[in-house]
């Protein structure tokens, strides 16, 4: 795992940071009316709590004092129905922050997940697919506590004690004052858990990183573990990257384990104050029963959403990192960007042209270097050239999956860069050696659900390419089901769907990258049928690695370390006898060997 990989994972960030803060609440602006309501809901149900030890006052200094059974009746009826009223009212407060944080976890996946899917492959080439995995999931989860009960409950928490305050100096100021001289304890210990909980709140997430890094490492490469036997020794590594990670969890409840019995204690110091120097007031007569009462309830009321508030920035710390990482990947704009106004192609005929292309991935380590050729409609190239010779990064340039530095790339003589790139890709279809199935069925992995592709377009498509047999020797034929990857098909089975799919979308433009390297002989025999009336009407740009599949090809260009060194057709690159003879002398005697 490399460093920026565990930089980005394990990064703590503040406990609050207000431009963060203020990026999350844009997607709570769209449902400020529920925000609204909640914060006022809070306000009605901080008071119903704070509002029961005061009736518990009157109780006792008014009607239990006198005797007075119909006013202790009547506190008995309002004490039950401030009751019910903060059951229904928390009913609905629950209901609303949670449907809050619902709403707004949507539209932030819906919104990573577009993000994502416009990102050019640069990004994804130096981006592992776990990380974003775990943008879209977990850490956009993470958000979810602090949109539905940390935002909005906050306040309610806020309120209750401003309430409790209230009631309290409104009923008696010295005593007030008795009870809150444990607060600077209080907040002094508060501030120093907030360090310590920080500092184990990253210690945690370092370990879960190494954890989760390890984990996914050695699964994916499970095979090499196990033909190697390197079972025991990475079970040794695994169980003390594991046992790190229950440390650092153990660590992190030892400082929770601290603090909530040390508030405990201070609510049990502030009670005995309250009876020792009420007490003292009742003896000489200036302070009632009823009012010790009332600040013993609010005392214990009191300390309760001190606790809460301590989970609030647990909750508001998980958040800004998570936020942290969520909003690095939006701002990132790694993106092929689409001219201002498009030119749109009318009756393509697919005829292509490069004009002194240069091309690099990592700035200036030129992988195609001043290459020129055209390419006239209904024609087909064949490219060639050792492996790193630049074949697949003419591909990657023709769809616009990157740009180039410098130089033009013309279809039907409009530079690509001037077109739309949906609209460029809609005339272009592409076979490639690794095929990517979808879970999903047959029918959906060939017409991609694409509505405009009928039954009988896709049936057309198989038969043309021969996939037809193997499927209607399915048990659900065409919806037979697809696993991830399409895991229960052969590779053949895999790379004739992959044909199927590329005829029914009707391209103008067929790519076929390396497309039979990955087929055995009985199904290479189909393809080449398949591949012939395929190209008819297409024009067609074909990379192989066996050169026996492309010597109908109408030109053959042959690369050499980005450069074209040559180019013609089988028979006139072979009396050439240049690089092509010599890859052309590989093969065939490798072919011999393999014979004999």
């Amino acid at each position: 795992m490399s460093n920026d990989y565990r930089s980005e994972d394990e990064v703590l960030g503040k406990a609050y940071d207000a431009r963060l803060m203020k990026r999350l609440l844009r997607y709570v602006k769209p449902y400020k009316h529920f925000v609204i309501f909640a914060i006022l809901l809070n306000i009605v149900v901080a008071a119903l709590g704070p509002v029961r030890p005061y009736l518990t006052k009157i109780a006792v200094d008014d009607y239990i004092k006198n005797s007075d059974y119909n006013g202790l009746l009547l506190i008995g009826v309002l004490l039950f129905g401030s009751l019910l009223l903060q059951a229904v009212i928390q009913y609905f407060l629950t209901y609303y922050t949670q449907y809050l944080g619902q709403k707004t976890l949507l539209d932030l996946r819906t919104q990573i997940f577009n993000h994502i899917q416009k990102l050019a492959l640069k990004f994804f080439d130096r981006t592992p697919i776990g990380r974003l995995v775990t943008r879209a999931t977990n850490d956009v989860e993470a958000l979810g506590e602090l949109f539905s009960s940390g935002i909005v409950m906050v306040f309610s928490d806020v309120f209750i004690i401003l309430w409790i305050f209230g009631f309290m100096f409104f009923m008696d100021f010295n005593l007030s004052l008795v009870t809150l001289s444990v607060l600077p304890v209080l907040i002094y210990g508060t501030f120093l858990f907030r360090k310590k909980a920080r500092e184990s709140y990253r210690d945690v997430r370092l370990h879960l990183a190494r954890l989760n890094s390890y984990m996914q490492e050695h699964v994916t490469g499970m095979s090499v573990v196990q033909i190697f036997n390197k079972e025991k020794d990475e079970y040794k590594k695994f169980s003390a990257i594991n046992s790190d990670y229950r440390l650092a969890n153990i660590k992190s409840i030892f400082y929770y384990a601290i603090f909530y019995p040390s508030v405990e204690l201070l609510s049990s110091i502030a009670v005995g104050l309250i009876i020792w120097y009420g007490g003292g007031e009742i003896i000489q007569g200036t302070l009632t029963i009823g009012v010790l009462f009332a600040f013993i309830q609010y005392t214990e009321m009191f300390f309760r959403p001190i606790r809460d508030l301590s989970e609030k920035y647990n909750i508001m710390q998980t958040a800004m990192a998570s936020s942290e990482r969520i909003f690095k990947l939006l701002d990132n704009h790694t993106l092929i960007r689409n001219a201002e106004k498009p030119v749109k192609l009318e009756n393509v005929r697919g005829s292509i042209e490069f004009k002194n292309v240069w091309f690099a991935y990592n700035k200036d380590e030129f992988v195609l270097k001043d290459i020129s050729f055209s390419i006239n409609p209904g024609e087909t190239i064949a490219i060639v050239g050792h492996t790193g010779a630049g074949k697949t990064s003419i591909i990657n340039i023709l769809t616009r999956f990157y740009d180039i530095n410098k130089g033009e790339i013309l279809i039907d003589g409009v530079n690509i860069e001037k077109m739309d790139k949906r609209e460029l890709r809609k005339h272009i279809s592409m076979v490639l050696q690794d095929v990517f199935l979808f879970s999903g069925n047959v029918k959906s992995n060939i017409n991609l659900d694409n509505d405009e592709i009928s039954d009988e377009r896709i049936l057309e498509a198989t038969k043309v390419v021969g996939a037809d047999k193997f499927i209607e020797d399915l048990p659900k034929k065409y919806n037979e089901e697809v696993k991830e990857r399409g895991a229960t098909l052969s590779v053949g089975q895999k790379q004739l769907i992959s044909f199927a799919r590329a005829l029914a979308f009707n391209p103008k433009i067929l790519i076929l990258d390396e497309a039979t390297s990955s087929i055995d002989t009985e199904s290479e025999h189909l393809i080449k049928q398949a591949i012939a009336k395929l190209l008819v009407g297409r024009t067609a740009i074909v990379i192989a690695h066996r050169l026996s599949t492309i010597q109908n090809a109408d030109k053959i260009i042959v690369l050499h370390k980005g450069e074209i060194r040559e180019t013609g057709n089988h028979q006139q690159l072979l009396v050439k006898k240049g690089i092509y003879y010599k890859l052309y002398q590989l093969q065939y005697k490798d072919q011999e060997i393999l014979a004999s």
